[in-house]
């Protein structure tokens, strides 16, 4: 039976992060995207610059957020999941800035989701209550550190995934161990063949599980989890298909599991998947499981807060094309990640050099693609023409094909859109937050 938290009295994360210690990081010259000659400044404090994108108060290549971007995705994800009853533990791998996290949570985030112990420090120190590990929790650092923080905060609420008996052994053993008085809880995770971690079979799921169970009370199995971010196929139709088999295997295996009794026997059950491409499945799946317990739907998207310009853009489409109803809630979700560079030469008919390349923007997935342009001056940035694109990077230098008629000369700078969050914001300390006329009003601070 799935129902919204709020009818279970279990306690949602809410109230402020403490951030004071991110308001007061010093950058200066030394920081990318900062002039050479700032003297040192509270983060906080940068908004109040008066620094503009547009007027050539910075140097490039630049990452910035629109406000007004990250506003409107906020708002459509609120209100996509109160329309279907579904929580979100976002992930925080993504962005890996607290200041977005607490975006996050004021919109009535479940939790946050990370992969590793460093991550989760990150959460912490802040004063993230409840996180959820999408990943084994493994060593022993990482472990001793869990532990830790669970008999230091009564308050704090951690779940990990399990996909083997050793490593469901080794957390009770650690949790024996350390004295402490209530059970790691687990989430016994699902993959598929060809995929990364993840129980493969159902007979492995269900053997798993009966192994969880008598590990009690050091361990307690709260739910199902699994990821179909990775599923593929030769068309979007035959992937669609796949990522709906996979999301039905989960909810058979959690059939499964409470038929024997295996679940832990307090508290809602949690059933998590879905990255930023196919939540919509999985909350259409999982809802029609049928469980006895009380359930909740958790989805871990990451992206869906500054979305993209290429990858998450054409999978939303997808989204979109499945549920024509979510036109109800206005426009989709938009871009609000981008990168700005200058052009620094044209060497030769039909090409031109940027100062962007693999150590700023992202690549692992598509290269960037020009949005816009702009010349000290111009009133506002206009449209870049057709006929330009982004051939190669290296390092620091983008290379582009530009039509015979491109108007970019040197001195002039483009915006790019780019493919996939994650690895453009792992390559930044700090993100401008700009508005709508680029100019900066804000700063963000990312721990990677």
């Amino acid at each position: 039976m799935v129902v919204p938290e709020g009818r279970q009295g279990t306690r949602t994360v809410v109230g402020r992060l403490d951030l004071s210690a991110i308001e007061d990081w010093i950058v200066d010259g030394r920081t990318k995207g900062m002039p050479a000659d700032v003297s040192p400044t509270r983060l906080a404090d940068i908004g109040a610059m008066g620094w503009s994108v547009l007027r050539d108060d910075l140097p490039f290549p630049l990452a910035t957020i629109r406000q007004s971007a990250v506003a409107h995705n906020s708002r459509w994800m609120r209100d996509f999941l109160k329309r279907t009853g579904a929580h979100i533990a976002p992930h925080g791998k993504t962005t890996m800035c607290p200041q977005l996290f607490q975006r996050q949570l004021d919109d009535g985030a479940w939790a946050v989701s990370v992969a590793t112990a460093q991550q989760l420090k990150v959460c912490r120190d802040c004063g993230v209550g409840r996180v959820l590990m999408a990943n084994q929790l493994v060593g022993r650092p990482e472990i001793r550190y869990v532990l830790d923080e669970l008999k230091r905060d009564p308050d704090f609420r951690f779940l990990t995934f399990v996909d083997s008996v050793f490593n469901v052994t080794k957390l009770a053993d650690a949790a024996r161990a350390a004295s402490l008085d209530r059970p790691l809880e687990v989430l016994l995770e699902i993959g598929f063949l060809g995929g990364r971690t993840g129980c493969r079979t159902i007979e492995d799921a269900l053997d798993l599980a009966r192994w969880a169970k008598r590990s009690e009370p050091h361990v307690a199995l709260r739910g199902i989890a699994g990821f179909e971010g990775l599923l593929s196929r030769p068309t979007a139709a035959e992937t669609e298909v796949a990522v709906t088999a996979f999301v039905d295997s989960l909810a058979s295996i959690a059939r499964a599991v409470e038929s024997e009794k295996l679940f832990a026997d307090e508290g809602p059950l949690v059933l998590s998947a879905g990255g930023s491409g196919f939540f919509d499945i999985v909350i259409d799946r999982l809802s029609r499981i049928g469980l006895v317990r009380e359930t909740l739907i958790v989805i871990r998207s990451g992206c869906y807060l500054t979305h993209d310009a290429q990858m998450y853009r054409n999978l939303f489409g997808g989204v979109r094309r499945r549920n024509p109803r979510l036109s109800e809630i206005g426009p989709g979700l938009e871009p609000a990640l981008e990168v700005w560079a200058r052009v620094q030469s044209r060497p030769e008919a039909g090409k031109a050099i940027l100062g962007v390349g693999k150590r700023d923007i992202s690549f692992d997935i598509d290269l960037p693609a020009p949005v816009s342009w702009h010349r000290l001056g111009m009133r506002e940035p206009e449209p870049i023409p057709n006929g330009h694109r982004v051939t190669g990077l290296n390092d620091q230098h983008c290379h582009m094909a530009i039509p015979e008629n491109s108007p970019l000369q040197f001195g002039d700078i483009v915006s790019f859109g780019i493919s996939h969050p994650c690895t453009t914001f792992d390559k930044w300390q700090v993100l401008y937050v700009v508005d709508d006329a680029r100019n900066v009003v804000g700063a963000l601070k990312t721990f990677f």
